[in-house]
């Protein structure tokens, strides 16, 4: 449920330019929230989609600035150290941060902010920032979720086995945030985001 703040002149932001707000979407990997992210930003090109960095190598496609910025080990460390990131975790042997400055300028502009991230990350967001609406995507089963790890063919077994094993943690926390939503049908799950947004 989107809360409406009260402003200084007694207004509600129904009535006026609506306030800024941070969404978290997290989930297991291979749940779809990448899928998701994208069809929700084709529908609403005025939402803010926050591009995170990271250290692993793009996949095949993936676009440095698009999808991740995508940087060196040693020139992650250093960011961090600076307090560059909002937030930032290790999954899967790399590391992943979301750029502090350019998600707090859209939010303070009113925009509507969507951070893609793991768990750990979500946790972190949830400490600093209590407003913001947290949502966790979950699978139908965790049978499917293997089906779709494995039908990405981008892993070995190993790493396919320990996103598995991570995914069975993370699908303990959903209870963690303030929306649940099972991607199994995929315009169901997308109109339930949308929901959870703008209504």
């Amino acid at each position: 449920m989107m809360q409406v703040l009260p402003i200084q002149n007694g207004a509600t932001t129904k009535e006026c330019p609506p306030l800024g707000r941070l969404i978290v979407l997290t989930g297991p990997s291979g749940v779809g929230k990448g899928t998701l992210m994208r069809a929700l930003l084709q529908r609403h090109p005025e939402l803010y989609y926050s591009v995170s960095m990271t250290t692993r190598s793009p996949r095949p496609g993936e676009i440095d600035g698009k999808n991740y910025y995508f940087v060196s080990r040693s020139k992650f460390e250093q960011l961090a150290a600076q307090g560059e990131f909002l937030e930032w975790a290790e999954f899967a042997g790399n590391a992943y941060g979301t750029p502090r400055e350019a998600v707090l300028n859209q939010v303070s502009s009113g925009k509507l902010v969507i951070l893609e991230i793991e768990l750990e990350g979500a946790r972190q967001i949830r400490a600093s920032f209590p407003s913001a609406l947290s949502i966790f995507i979950l699978p139908p089963s965790f049978d499917e979720l293997e089906r779709r790890i494995r039908g990405r063919a981008q892993d070995s077994e190993e790493a396919i086995a320990r996103r598995l094993r991570r995914a069975q943690e993370e699908i303990q926390a959903a209870d963690e945030f303030d929306i649940q939503i099972v991607n199994d049908d995929f315009e169901t799950a997308v109109n339930a985001i949308e929901a959870a947004l703008f209504e």
